[in-house]
């Protein structure tokens, strides 16, 4: 998952804003994914959280925190935190996908193995929790805790609906929401958590993280079948994982008899061939279910930006508004 690196680009933007918190961000995180015993930690941690990633997850929280008037430490703890638990995920993803690129560069368990990437993955997760202690609040551990269950439920919903043609747009909504919103969410909330606002502001920092989640993710989903930016990875990934996407979804519930015994066979039964994918993405145009598809995110972009009505108006908030737009522009 991957934003365009053009300039003047929101999240570089937020990036320009919060430079000195992320600075701060950066040199925790550095510290704390260090390892005395055990070398291989932070070179397989360095090799992905150096990688070029934008911190966008780490930015929410601390856009969420500055946007809430907090002048303390822990908000640089919380964006540690966020980005621990965000690599964690990717470390283990790629075991399970079996992948082979991510951010545009080989995967960790690709240079070193399977088993490097869960305990380093595991690892992280275990500097989360610890970074999430030091801040001395249990409702921010209570949000943080339960985002790390919901990201990992919803991994093994999708292994479960993955390849199951029945699968239902409610159970890719509900797969989303966990494996990627849920972390958005949580980013923002703890900002307001760590910020000591009311429940409303919260809860309106925690519904455009959800929001925005889903919107980016169904985006994702969109790029892997020849979006128009880079994302880093390979179009048709997806495909040939043969997971069950929202344009694959809504393209088999619109087929004819001999398009789902293309799904059946590519899908299904993993029988893929040469030109599977071009014929795929053809039935993808021709039920127009990339365009649906692209109308949902937009309008998950705008419940989004709504979200923040509560909000006084800022600069944080309208990076936070063109965020949010720019998430669906990936796509047009």
């Amino acid at each position: 998952m991957s934003l365009d690196t053009a300039a003047t680009k929101p999240h570089e933007q937020l990036a320009a804003a919060l430079a000195d918190d992320l600075a701060a961000v950066n040199g925790l995180i550095r510290e704390r994914m260090a390892s005395k015993h055990a070398p291989r930690i932070p070179e397989v941690t360095a090799h992905l959280v150096e990688a070029g990633g934008k911190r966008l997850r780490p930015m929410l929280t601390l856009a969420a925190a500055r946007m809430c008037g907090y002048d303390g430490p822990y908000h640089v703890h919380l964006a540690a935190t966020v980005e621990f638990i965000h690599t964690a995920t990717l470390l283990h993803d790629d075991v399970v996908d079996e992948s082979s690129q991510r951010r545009g560069r080989p995967t960790a368990n690709l240079l070193w193995d399977n088993t490097s990437s869960v305990l380093v993955g595991d690892y992280l997760f275990a500097r989360s929790f610890q970074l999430m202690v030091e801040t001395g609040s249990m409702r921010v551990l209570d949000i943080l805790a339960n985002a790390a269950a919901t990201i990992a439920e919803g991994e093994v919903l999708q292994l479960t609906a993955a390849r199951d043609l029945a699968t239902t747009e409610a159970v890719y909504l509900q797969v989303i929401r966990g494996k990627t919103a849920a972390l958005f969410s949580a980013a923002m909330e703890v900002g307001g958590e760590i910020a000591g606002r009311d429940a409303a502001t919260k809860q309106a920092l925690y519904d455009y993280g959800d929001a925005l989640g889903i919107s980016f993710q169904i985006v994702d989903d969109l790029l892997d079948y020849g979006g128009t930016k880079a994302t880093g990875k390979n179009v048709g990934d997806d495909f040939r994982e043969r997971k069950l996407t929202l344009p694959v979804i809504r393209a088999v519930a619109a087929a004819n008899s001999e398009e789902r015994a293309f799904w059946v066979r590519t899908i299904e039964k993993g029988k893929q061939e040469d030109g599977d994918l071009d014929h795929a993405i053809s039935l993808l145009a021709k039920h127009q279910t990339m365009e649906s598809t692209r109308k949902d995110a937009l309008v998950w972009a705008e419940t989004a930006k709504s979200a923040l009505d509560i909000v006084p108006d800022q600069p944080l908030k309208q990076m936070l508004v063109d965020l949010a737009d720019y998430v669906v522009a990936r796509v047009t």
